[in-house]
């Protein structure tokens, strides 16, 4: 009688040095079996509420993770190397999402109803899907959990969340907090690796919610099947900067894209500029960045396999200048996944660093034979979730803004987001909506009731 090995834990490492960290359970069929039977057994009771109690309790919940604020930064940066001052500021994020789904669930709106058919009364009722399987990243472990969480559970559905294989830690903690106030199972923290991903999208989850990579996208929509699916797959985000831009843009966009070392699907990435500006965008651009210094400013990349895409991409490149910035990190800290801020200009239309999304602390910049051929530029990839422009014409600015193929458009400034606007992607950026009062549709869907009022006579 043969017995199976036990599934050895997953290992993790601290980003900023390189060395181990301790290990993580790496979940399999029994264990996503039970989670998902788990958070079925808790839906009754969970829709049940009305919007009002829901919202209390997912209120409590976001108090909770105030009252511990503390150690939820220590379990960020624990996986992810951030600053704490980063880590604090997304920890504050989550709290006030919580807190916002816990109020809009509250001020829903419905499609018509009324007699709208004579001698019937009609009226839509929004129900929660129910178990709602949430596969998150490792770029903002914490904060993309909340993305996905809160408003699956405002709406009255369970949750089973799967966090990346190299940042359980925070989203652990939420878990057992939110047994805490929502109630037994109603939020699961479900650690593991890709395989754990892999088995529960294809579990008895009734909706998949994803943050990830296109290809891991495209392989979580053939698993989902005819299920209800929410992808974000990432972008590459355009920044449009005409000869009149402001005099912060370099600043900005410098700022903006060594936030969380460039780990952000909706950092800049491509700068796009005019013949006539381009020398003066590369000059203040490689300014800015050179004050921006890895170590002290920023963080390191997340793991050894983001590390060593980054540089094979650089190494890729056909780039005629690659100016770099410095690094420094604390003592003890060299073996980290430390990068440098980059900017790499004169490359062609079709370099890797430009047509994929790097990741990282890295921009292009791409000369544009005027305005409608940098639009070409901008639209030209098939990542389309966000992009910016950057001029002191508002009129020019607005008309660009509205012709850019992205979910969220910023006119003079870049990664500025609140719980109550909607983000999300279009193209290989996949599909679904993230934040604002919007997202509570992600996760419910319209029951149309009809009654008639009377029998003919």
């Amino acid at each position: 009688m043969s017995t199976s090995s036990p599934t050895p834990p997953v290992d993790l490492t601290d980003p900023r040095t390189g060395a181990p960290r301790g290990t993580s359970v790496r979940s399999r069929l029994p264990e996503v079996r039970a989670a998902v039977s788990a958070a079925r057994s808790a839906l009754p009771g969970w829709r049940a509420l009305t919007p009002k109690d829901r919202g209390r309790r997912l209120d409590r919940l976001a108090g909770l993770v105030e009252e511990h604020a503390a150690e939820y930064v220590a379990r960020e940066r624990a996986g992810t190397g951030k600053p704490e001052a980063e880590a604090a500021g997304e920890i504050e994020q989550v709290v006030d999402l919580f807190r916002f789904y816990a109020t809009a669930a509250r001020t829903r709106t419905a499609p018509a109803a009324g007699s709208l058919v004579e001698g019937h009364e009609s009226w839509v009722r929004w129900e929660p899907v129910g178990v709602v399987g949430a596969v998150v990243p490792w770029n903002y472990p914490l904060l993309m959990a909340a993305w996905r969480c809160a408003p699956a559970l405002a709406a009255g559905n369970t949750v089973v969340a799967k966090p990346a294989e190299t940042t359980p830690d925070s989203l652990l903690l939420l878990a057992e907090h939110a047994g805490q106030t929502l109630g037994a199972d109603v939020l699961q923290c479900l650690p593991g690796d890709r395989e754990t991903g892999r088995l529960l999208v294809g579990s008895a989850v009734d909706m998949v919610a994803f943050t990830g990579s296109g290809h891991a996208g495209a392989d979580v929509a053939v698993r989902a099947g005819t299920r209800r699916v929410s992808l974000e797959l990432g972008g590459n985000a355009p920044a449009i900067v005409l000869p009149d831009a402001p005099a912060d843009t370099w600043a900005s966009l410098a700022d903006a894209v060594t936030y969380n070392a460039g780990q952000s699907c909706a950092a800049p990435a491509r700068v796009i500029t005019l013949a006539e500006n381009h020398e003066a965008a590369v000059e203040g651009l490689a300014a800015a960045l050179a004050a921006r210094v890895a170590g002290r400013d920023f963080g390191p990349l997340n793991n050894a396999d983001q590390a060593e895409r980054y540089d094979r991409l650089v190494a890729s490149s056909g780039a005629k200048r690659n100016l770099v910035a410095e690094i420094a990190p604390a003592p003890g800290e060299e073996a980290g996944h430390w990068r440098p801020a980059r900017l790499l200009a004169d490359v062609p239309d079709d370099d890797p660093a430009v047509t994929e999304e790097v990741f990282g602390p890295l921009l292009t910049v791409q000369r544009a034979d005027g305005v409608e051929a940098a639009l070409a530029l901008a639209n030209g990839v098939p990542q389309a979730l966000a992009a910016s422009v950057w001029t002191s014409d508002l009129t020019a600015g607005l008309r660009l803004a509205a012709a850019l193929d992205a979910g969220e458009a910023w006119l003079n400034c870049h990664l500025v987001q609140t719980a109550e606007l909607p983000h999300g992607g279009r193209g290989a950026s996949g599909h679904g909506t993230d934040l604002s009062a919007l997202a509570l549709q992600e996760y419910q869907r319209p029951k149309t009731v009809t009654v008639r009022l009377a029998r003919p006579s």
